[in-house]
């Protein structure tokens, strides 16, 4: 890891005392810092760093004695004795007891994350009929759920929709809410302003601070793509540059490079699904909605074409190999220029698996120098229809706790 690394890693993680019930404690994930602390830093950054890679290792490891601590964080014993007293204090961390003596001395303490200590709710915006929330333990466990049908309301219909959903979930909880994730379609800042959603009518919307105000609670709102991708990164077997893929109401993408999620510019990195895919209209075409990759890939359009052939008796593959040959002509640009390793789908997966996906990886490696991309992987999420939900626990694990 790089100096830049390591201090964007500090940027971002809980100073010391700051409170974890706290609205004001909420963080969200800044672009370029890796996700995960993995070494110690420079003094000006240390406390708060090097007390997020001590949480980082338990949470990720468990069952550490403070000496496994220290050598594998590279932190002295001292600091790492110092750090474990503050946080059992706090209630983050707990002793599990003795570990058997494998020679002779006083046997070692092991020491875990309190993982029951708190509870974290979890809300997915991103379904095309439905707004879906979780409240789950720190391991991304959904202990209770519910949801509410979204009955095509736009606009400050579908925002009651939510403060109704988060109200519920939070009269689930079982223990303190240690925070609130949101997962959003549209393209969403790191204030949690989801500055456009046109599905659901949606322009400069405050979502992270209304919650926040209403709740009392720290929140974070990001994007469901950005959330999906921070799943599979945390849970899910996902391995080296990677970008997710989530198709559900519109379409969006979640893309991790070198460690770091990738935002742009303007918030809108991973915004696929408004491309314009393929030359049906000539080189010389204008921008048009009905020639974007969302024109064949999002959900309701994929059922509407798949309902009408088999209505009229016929085939609906030839729908779904059409779509993966857009999705594939969109990602050829983008594979060539990343060098990604893999390429995960996250959505209805008797709509994504299968001939649409097998086109898509299709496509791409027809469309891209073969001995650089070889290796590409394609294939579904490991983390299913709760990816979204289990990516906003890790959005206020990271923001509350420094760790993923």
């Amino acid at each position: 890891m790089t100096t830049t690394d390591v201090h964007g890693s500090a940027s971002a993680a809980p100073e010391r005392g700051a409170s974890i019930g706290s609205a004001a404690g909420a963080r969200g994930l800044a672009p370029g810092r890796a996700l995960r602390p993995s070494a110690k830093v420079l003094p000006e950054h240390a406390r708060s760093h090097n007390r997020s890679l001590v949480l980082q290792t338990l949470y990720r490891s468990g069952e550490r004695s403070r000496a496994d601590i220290a050598r594998e964080t590279g932190l002295t014993r001292v600091t790492v004795s110092d750090l474990v007293a503050e946080l059992l204090a706090e209630g983050l961390v707990v002793e599990l007891g003795q570990r058997e003596a494998a020679r002779p001395g006083k046997p070692a303490v092991l020491l875990d994350i309190n993982r029951t200590a708190h509870q974290i709710v979890g809300v997915d915006l991103s379904d095309h009929d439905r707004f879906r929330g979780s409240v789950m333990d720190l391991d991304g466990r959904a202990l209770a759920s519910a949801e509410v049908p979204l009955d095509d309301a736009t606009g400050d219909a579908a925002t009651a929709k939510v403060t109704d959903l988060v109200d519920r979930l939070i009269g689930m909880a079982t223990a303190p809410i240690l925070g609130i994730g949101v997962g959003s379609p549209g393209v969403v800042d790191l204030t949690g302003t989801i500055l456009t959603a046109p599905n659901l009518g949606w322009s400069g919307l405050r979502l992270q601070e209304l919650l926040a105000e209403r709740t009392g609670r720290p929140v974070v709102v990001a994007n469901d793509a950005n959330a999906a991708v921070l799943a599979e990164h945390s849970y899910g077997d996902a391995s080296g540059d990677m970008m997710l893929i989530r198709v559900g109401h519109g379409i969006g993408a979640g893309l991790i490079v070198a460690g770091a999620l990738v935002y742009g510019s303007h918030f809108a990195a991973g915004e696929i699904g408004q491309v314009m895919v393929g030359t049906d209209l000539g080189l010389e075409a204008t921008y048009r909605r009905d020639q974007v990759l969302e024109h064949w890939l999002s959900v309701p359009q994929l059922q509407r074409g798949i309902d009408a052939a088999r209505a009229a008796g016929a085939d609906a593959t030839p729908i779904l190999r059409e779509a993966g040959q857009r999705l594939g002509i969109a990602l050829a640009p983008v594979v060539g220029a990343l060098n990604l390793s893999e390429i995960v789908l996250s959505g209805p997966a008797e709509l994504l698996d299968g001939a649409l996906a097998e086109a898509t990886i299709h496509t791409l490696r027809s469309r891209t120098l073969a001995e650089n991309h070889a290796d590409l992987a394609l294939r579904m999420t490991t983390q299913g229809q709760d990816i979204v939900l289990r990516g906003a626990a890790v959005l206020v694990l990271s923001g509350q706790l420094g760790v993923s």
